[in-house]
C-alpha cells in the first residue's frame, strides 16, 4: 500500500475510463507524451494503476500536495505546457470518461510509529 508523503497531506485520485481494446495505446501514448510533463509538474505519483476487477479498462492515478494552493500551482504548470496540450489532442479519442477526487489523510495514532511517522515496511 502506498501513502502519501507526510508533508503532502493532499491526494487527487484520478480515474480514467477507456475505449474498449484501447488500453495499450492509452497506456503508451501517456508514457511517450503525458508522463514527462507531469513529472516536470507534478512530480512522481504516488501510483498508477489499471484495472483488473470491477470496471474494466479502467487508469487510476494517484498524485500528492502540500495543499489546494501547491496543487493549483502544479496544475497550472501542467496545463500551460505546450506538451500537455498536444497529449490532450492525441488522447481524446481513446478517454470514454474521466473521474476526479480529493482526499485528505487521516491522522490516525495506530499508523503512527514512536516518532509520528509510518512504521517502517508499513503502509
Amino acid at each position: 500500500m502506498f501513502t502519501p508523503p507526510a508533508d503532502r497531506p493532499l491526494v487527487n485520485l484520478r480515474f480514467y475510463t477507456i475505449a474498449p481494446r484501447r488500453m495499450a495505446e492509452f497506456l503508451e501514448l501517456f508514457d511517450r507524451l503525458a508522463m514527462p510533463v507531469l513529472l516536470r509538474s507534478l512530480g512522481a505519483p504516488i501510483g498508477f494503476y489499471t484495472s483488473t476487477v470491477g470496471p474494466l479498462n479502467q487508469v487510476v492515478h494517484l498524485w500528492a500536495y502540500r495543499d489546494m494552493a501547491d496543487m493549483e500551482a502544479r496544475w497550472q504548470a501542467r496545463d500551460s505546457d505546450p506538451a500537455f496540450a498536444e497529449y490532450l489532442r492525441a488522447s481524446g479519442h481513446l478517454i470514454v470518461a474521466q473521474e476526479d477526487r480529493l482526499l485528505r489523510a487521516a491522522a490516525l495514532p495506530s499508523l503512527a510509529g514512536p516518532s509520528g511517522s509510518p512504521p517502517a515496511g508499513g503502509a
